[in-house]
């Protein structure tokens, strides 16, 4: 499911929840205690934090009895990607248009 590019942008702009999804790009999915573990953050803040990142659409948790694991969506990532790419090469077109207005002044 594609979520708001903005909620993906928003989820990613705390510190703490950028944290978490680095943890879980580079280590795969793990549970709540795992996240918190050298984290400075209690477990009650890590959920609270995942539970945002869910709603943005960028991380999934799985139950299997008593145990949570959260992994991450790759899909929620590569849609943010893609916008920084179409905005990068909007910039890349209008910086392009601003260089040769100023190395190619109009004759006259």
């Amino acid at each position: 499911m594609s979520r708001s590019a903005s909620a993906v942008f928003a989820a990613l702009g705390d510190e703490t929840r950028l944290g978490i999804v680095t943890r879980l790009c580079r280590s795969g999915p793990a549970s709540i205690a795992a996240l918190t573990t050298d984290s400075g953050v209690t477990r009650q803040a890590v959920t609270k934090h995942l539970r945002l990142l869910e709603s943005a659409g960028l991380v999934k948790v799985t139950r299997s009895g008593r145990e949570s694991r959260w992994r991450l969506l790759p899909g929620g990532l590569a849609d943010a990607r893609a916008r920084l790419e179409r905005i990068s090469a909007q910039w890349d077109v209008a910086l392009d248009r601003l260089r040769s207005h100023v190395e190619d002044p109009p004759s006259g």
